[in-house]
């Protein structure tokens, strides 16, 4: 019973053989290693600014003060998540508000989004996100600045 593979089957062979390799890249959030990897990198962030004074990550002194609870840390964390896998080219759609209604009486400065820049880049270095990757996502978070930062 010999069949023969026709030239579909030398194409399924080669394929196979080469990896299906495409020329287009991938999307930022799988070289960043995917919803794992972001959601590690998520916690790391939150943890590390919610600890730098430099970011007044409560909004102390503001009239949007926000207790950090488990409860409000881990949806803040999921907002986040959400938001970095959709902006990133995931299949994740972000769910949350528009940045600039959810940060507009949070009183935030310039010296308190660099501030976050350097917590996520400390965060990206702690799991070895390679640089291209990190300049993308520090990009990114940058075209956000007119968003979220209030106080010139």
């Amino acid at each position: 019973m010999g069949r023969t593979l026709g030239v579909w089957g030398f194409v399924g062979i080669y394929l196979l053989l080469t990896g299906c390799q495409s020329n287009a890249p991938e999307p930022l959030y799988q070289r960043l290693g995917g919803e794992v990897m972001i959601s590690a990198i998520v916690e790391d962030f939150v943890g590390r600014a919610a600890s730098d004074p430099k970011v007044n990550f409560t909004r102390a002194g503001t009239s949007a003060e926000w207790i950090a609870t488990p409860d409000n840390v881990d949806k803040l964390k999921g907002h986040l998540i959400e938001y970095f896998e959709a902006a990133t080219g995931g299949s994740q759609e972000y769910q949350g508000r528009d940045l600039r209604s959810v940060h507009a009486n949070m009183a935030i400065t310039n010296a308190q989004f660099d501030a976050i820049e350097v917590d996520l880049a400390k965060s990206l270095a702690k799991y070895d996100e390679p640089a291209r990757e990190t300049s993308e996502l520090l990009t990114l978070v940058e075209s956000t600045r007119k968003d979220i930062v209030t106080v010139k």
